[in-house]
């Protein structure tokens, strides 16, 4: 008899391979699952609020849309062109003298040396400053001969809003200060809040809130509320009505007038008028407008008119200045004049794209007095002359 054959053990049914536990088979954090059952009822709880107010907020803005408003610009730049066009933030007395160096074009970095001296109303001066500036960021400083300080920074956070930081250091007790301030540029409006020397303990310090709104495509209406809080004891508040007109063109579907912040400068024939109304009585119009291309004129109108009180007899005064801008291919002429019996002028020659030579005057017939002012403004750049020419700063060899 045959033996029987050998039985071996059945070999174990073949396991399915094992798999490594993936992504998605991870069981979820328990702080990241409450964090986002958390932002869940946050936003169940307030959907229903906000939703409505932002759909009524869109829709509040399409339908001024539809009147044409524009961009009426901040309060503070309300009477930008008159100050473009008048002597009052371009003449001086003395000798003068302003020495700048070129390091970057791309971001602009550049210093500066300025020199004054033989001066009537004025010490002599001398102080470095150093500017930098990109697309966003602008930042400015400065030192003088006696070790004041002075500072600025420019932030934009987006093409609506802008952070502005001053500050001066020095010294000479009350006279140190630091300004913070931002604004708010809406489709049809502009906001602007500012503070001098805040205190966060007690809240004083001088703060101040403009607001101003285009009503129609030609007249934008706002305020300028000043809250004066020197101490904790002590609080003023004052608030002044500002009005401005223009003659902007009508809106085009291409170019749509919520778009503007301002008059066509390069346009002639376009004006600005512009009121502002503060409570001690003191009434400032001004009327600009460009009668050529080259050619600007501005009219400032400042009125006083108090009644009679305690503090004395009522005051009925009023000044008026009539100034023009030339601009020509290589030099710039300003003249004014005004009801005080002033005349003034400023011509600035410019020889070369690298100096410039400048003489001014005023003089004041009912004081019987005249200053003069004569400066030279050189620039310079460490930058080769091919730089120079790639960035359009020289004409082609």
């Amino acid at each position: 008899m045959a033996a029987p054959a050998p039985s071996y053990p059945a070999a174990p049914a073949a396991s399915a391979p094992a798999t490594l536990p993936t992504e998605k088979s991870v069981p979820p954090h328990p702080t990241t699952d409450a964090a986002a059952g958390y932002l869940d009822a946050l936003y169940a709880l307030a959907h229903p609020i906000a939703h409505p107010l932002v759909n009524t907020y869109t829709r509040f803005e399409a339908w001024k849309d539809s009147f044409g408003l524009y961009q009426p610009g901040t309060a503070e730049n309300l009477t930008k062109e008159i100050k473009q066009t008048h002597l009052t933030n371009f003449l001086f007395d003395g000798a003068r003298a302003d020495l700048t160096k070129g390091l970057s074009l791309n971001p602009a970095f550049q210093v500066t040396h300025s020199f004054s001296l033989a001066s009537a109303t004025a010490p002599p001066m001398y102080n470095f400053g150093a500017i930098y500036a990109d697309n966003k960021t602008f930042l400015q400083g400065g030192v003088d001969h006696t070790g004041s300080v002075t500072a600025r920074a420019n932030q934009a956070w987006s093409a609506a809003d802008t952070t502005k930081v001053q500050a001066q250091l020095t010294s000479t007790p009350g006279h140190s200060m630091i300004q913070i301030e931002h604004d708010h540029l809406g489709p049809h409006y502009s906001l602007n809040l500012r503070t001098i020397n805040p205190s966060v303990t007690d809240l004083t310090g001088i703060h101040m809130v403009s607001f101003l709104h285009s009503v129609t495509p030609r007249l934008a209406l706002g305020f300028e509320t000043l809250i004066q809080h020197p101490q904790p004891q002590i609080l003023e508040t004052s608030t002044s009505y500002l009005a401005k007109l223009t003659s902007l063109p009508a809106p085009s579907p291409s170019t749509p007038i919520a778009a503007t912040t301002g008059i066509n400068t390069g346009a002639a024939k376009q004006w600005i008028a512009t009121a502002q109304l503060q409570p001690q009585g003191i009434l400032q119009t001004t009327y600009y407008q460009k009668l050529t291309p080259a050619v600007d004129v501005g009219l400032d109108l400042q009125t006083l008119i108090t009644p009679d009180g305690p503090m004395g007899p009522g005051k009925r005064e009023a000044t008026a200045t009539l100034g023009a801008k030339y601009e020509f291919r290589m030099a710039t002429f300003r003249g004014q004049v005004d009801s005080q019996g002033k005349v003034g002028m400023l011509l600035e020659q410019r020889f070369t794209p690298a100096f410039a030579f400048l003489v001014g005057g005023e003089i004041d017939h009912w004081k019987g007095t005249s200053k003069i002012g004569l400066g030279v403004m050189i620039e310079s750049s460490s930058l080769s002359p091919e730089e120079l020419q790639a960035q359009g700063m020289l004409p082609p060899a």
